[in-house]
């Protein structure tokens, strides 16, 4: 099963010989390549929808891993059992909904040692979500798939020292080890940030509020991260 580079990066984030949970499979084709690759020996994959379900199962029957993937149709880590995996994926997602997932099933979340995210959004409040349930930030990595930027993170249970909000906006991993895409995703925040303040310019009310002083204050600590 051949991956492109975002669902690529997914897959080698999830520890070797983990029992995995792919939620929101879609077509199933990272489940089918967890196994097909020998990182996971069982992924149950799931999806809301019935559409993607059946794909993922019409996948998994062309693969030949009945026996390794089950697929079951329901809302994100209710469908699993504490205990059943240790490491769950959730990619393609924003930010905000996966820690309204992660909510909804806290024995099962509990019971994880591992979780592989890729947020098309959101990327702060997942991190400082994570944090604020004795969670950290393990491992990250920005790819380029479809001439985009993506981040994918890797969690681990454990209790760490929250980070300041810009390194939450940026990723603690990624500001550590100067991920070769650093510069072009705080570009890319700097460029949303200061979209905003511009459109906030336009009004004198707006400029005397506390969130446009806000945006200003993360605009520069964005132009200090870019300094190396």
């Amino acid at each position: 099963m051949k991956l492109d580079a975002r669902l690529a990066a997914v897959a080698a984030f999830v520890p070797q010989g983990s029992r995995v949970a792919d939620i929101g499979t879609d077509h199933g084709y990272l489940a089918a390549a967890l196994v097909e690759e020998g990182r996971a020996p069982f992924v149950i994959a799931s999806d809301l929808p019935a559409g993607p379900c059946e794909a993922a199962r019409r996948t998994v029957r062309e693969e030949g891993l009945t026996e390794k993937i089950e697929v079951r149709q329901g809302d994100g880590l209710t469908v699993l059992q504490p205990g059943e995996v240790d490491t769950v994926c959730i990619a393609g997602m924003g930010g905000v909904l996966m820690t309204e997932i992660l909510a909804a099933a806290p024995e099962v979340w509990k019971s994880l040692t591992a979780l592989v995210l890729q947020p098309m959004t959101g990327e702060e409040e997942l991190r400082r979500y994570l944090y604020a349930h004795a969670w950290h930030v393990a491992d990250e990595k920005l790819v380029i798939a479809d001439d985009r930027l993506y981040t994918v993170i890797r969690a681990a249970c454990g209790r760490r020292k929250l980070p300041d909000d810009v390194t939450l906006a940026i990723g603690p991993v990624l500001l550590t080890c100067r991920d070769e895409y650093l510069r072009q995703h705080i570009e890319s925040q700097l460029f949303l940030a200061r979209r905003a303040a511009a459109g906030m310019e336009k009004s004198e009310r707006a400029k005397k509020s506390a969130k446009y002083q806000a945006v200003c204050q993360r605009i520069k600590e964005l132009e200090e991260k870019l300094v190396w």
